[in-house]
């Protein structure tokens, strides 16, 4: 199978080389007079044809002709990330985008299994114009999809350039492979959190009547619940409140079922892995002794009837259901992943509804470590591919969303329309701000505000732009003033003002010198995407398994589980990972 993949790629590189001569032929010929690149100007698949780079900026954007005026041209995309709220650039944003680039995006969003789509558009030589494929980007540049960005970052991306700035170096793929494939998008520069999004939730109605209790362990979690459903065993209409719901839909179960296991167990998310912060040791998390507890509590949860039964057969859509039935009064999940169906509570008004973030752990000696730093660690973001017929145009896109202008859009949206000036500080009008709070999806839907997020590459929360203004919307004053009246309420009783008020801040851990390894490329032809598929396989068989189980049963469950990991190769796909952790720290540290 390698020659045949070695000789295709080889075959697609010489290939592009004659599309690359014969363009800049045809540019020689017939465009020696013009300044701007027009719409054909990227055929030169390396970025390296000596065409104009464009004045930098915003501007930079687009190639049009001799009058400035932008050649409209469609790109299709392809992200490894759902966008429920995407309508095809028509909001207010994407609108402006493409006024400003001259570009629209045919895209897919993931829908089902991300990694087969994947290892699908890999495997059929027929690849979107730009891609985001989170962790399978290794799949792509096995197959010869990707495009080395590295020149044309260079010669067209002044923006990109100069939001990464000495960082630049850290967005190489591998000490073997210095290209540049992906322009990072869901790491930021420069970030500093003010609020909190895990942790554990529960409904604000659930601690206002039990007295704001102190919710600080999985004890006090459990007992909450308990206790309200004591009182309330049904909603108004007869129907069963829940206590705990759980999200095991596909690659979901990692963020509410099997990630919690380390963040209430003193461990950082490096993903599937814990990295000894000294040593760098890997192991694979769930064969830390103290994790087992976490999960014998969740056995515990169930065998109580506090666990919703359905949690390991429900989908996701059947889960943001139940959340906008309001009849879940806890979850262990991420904001970004349930604000769906919460979101559906508050365009009802039903706030009360609405969920608080606790920093709970298995017992108090641990922190919780949802905010533990890693400095800045690139990894999934968005790439050209070898299809796309303008890299040069595709790049200078992908720069004016990194610009301040393409920035503001993002986060801020249209001046006059989604925010103001007043005395030069970028204000939020309080209409605005009411739909913003209320309607969460439908202002989104129609002012596009955060859905080219992860599209672009962004300076993170408390970075100042030019005009002295935060990038982003969050920063404490902003926060707090889309908090809803009955959040307030309840952060009031706690003490605070935001949710992270009441986690472990940042400076209480070391940074990672290895950043986030959960976001470390595994070369597509490595034993240890064999050895990860198995691994994950045998967890979520054993892990649903060993909760649902009598309680009786668990340590046995527990005890073959771990077993089965060591006959599958588990310590050897610990040694491999170590490996690319260490020369992670390598690369970075040149």
């Amino acid at each position: 199978m390698g020659g045949v993949t070695d000789s295709m790629n080889q075959q697609r590189k010489w290939l592009g080389l004659l599309l690359a001569v014969i363009m800049l032929a045809g540019l020689i010929a017939g465009c020696g007079g013009k300044k701007n690149d027009g719409g054909g100007s990227g055929g030169n698949a390396g970025g390296g044809a000596s065409t104009s780079a464009g004045s930098g900026g915003s501007g930079s954007a687009g190639s049009g002709d001799a009058g400035g005026e932008l050649e409209p041209i469609t790109f299709t995309f392809y992200s490894a990330d759902p966008s429920p709220n995407w309508q095809n650039m028509q909001d207010a944003v994407g609108r402006a985008i493409t006024a400003a680039t001259g570009v629209t995006l045919d895209a897919e969003f993931e829908v089902g299994d991300a990694a087969q789509k994947i290892a699908l558009i890999a495997a059929s030589g027929d690849y979107p114009h730009l891609i985001s494929p989170k962790g399978d980007l290794g799949k792509l540049v096995e197959a010869g999809a990707m495009l080395d960005l590295t020149d044309l970052i260079e010669q067209h991306a002044p923006n990109i350039k100069k939001l990464f700035g000495d960082q630049l170096k850290r967005l190489r793929y591998s000490e073997d492979d210095p290209s540049i494939y992906v322009i990072p998008t869901y790491a930021e520069v420069g970030q500093t959190y003010f609020d909190a999004g895990g942790g554990f939730q529960l409904q604000h109605r659930v601690v206002k009547e039990l007295g704001y209790p102190r919710i600080r362990t999985v004890k006090d979690f459990e007992n909450a619940i308990r206790e309200y459903l004591r009182k309330h065993p049904t909603d108004e209409n007869g129907n069963p409140n829940i206590g705990l719901s759980l999200n095991a839909d596909d690659w979901r179960m990692y963020i509410s079922v099997t990630n919690p296991a380390f963040y209430t167990t003193g461990g950082p998310d490096d993903g599937e892995y814990h990295i000894d912060i000294d040593t760098y040791e890997v192991t694979y998390h769930f064969r830390r002794p103290i994790e087992k507890e976490y999960f014998r509590w969740l056995n515990h949860m169930n065998a109580e009837g506090l666990l919703d039964n359905e949690s390991f057969v429900q989908k996701y859509d059947q889960y943001l259901a139940k959340i906008a039935s309001g009849r879940v009064l806890g979850l262990i999940d991420q904001r970004w992943d349930f604000q769906e169906g919460e979101n559906a509570l508050k365009a009802e008004g039903k706030f009360e509804y609405g969920y608080g973030h606790y920093p709970v752990t298995l017992t108090e000696e641990f922190k919780e470590t949802s905010f533990w730093p890693v400095g800045f660690s690139p990894g999934w973001g968005v790439g050209i591919t070898v299809d796309n017929p303008d890299p040069v145009r595709a790049i200078k896109f992908l720069d004016f969303l990194a610009s301040e202008e393409g920035q503001i859009l993002d986060n801020w949206g249209i001046e006059g329309e989604h925010y103001v000036y007043e005395n030069g500080k970028r204000v939020v009008p309080e209409a605005v701000l009411e739909r913003k709070k209320n309607d969460p999806t439908g202002f989104q839907r129609e002012s596009g505000i955060g859905l080219y997020h992860n599209l672009g590459a962004h300076y993170g929360d408390g970075v100042l732009d030019s005009t002295g203004n935060y990038y982003t919307t969050n920063f404490p004053e902003q926060i707090v003033a889309t908090y809803n009246d009955v959040e307030k309420e309840t952060l009031a009783a706690y003490g605070a003002t935001t949710w992270k008020d009441l986690f472990p801040s940042e400076k209480e851990f070391p940074v990672k010198p290895w950043g986030a390894a959960w976001n470390i490329q595994v070369p597509a032809d490595s034993e240890l995407n064999v050895l990860q598929e198995r691994m994950k396989e045998i967890t979520w068989r054993r892990i649903p398994q060993a909760i649902l189980a009598p309680p009786e049963d668990f340590d046995r469950i527990w005890d073959e589980y771990q077993k089965e990991l060591l006959a599958a190769g588990v310590e050897r796909m610990e040694d491999e990972y170590e490996k690319l952790v260490r020369a992670r720290i390598r690369l970075w540290n040149e």
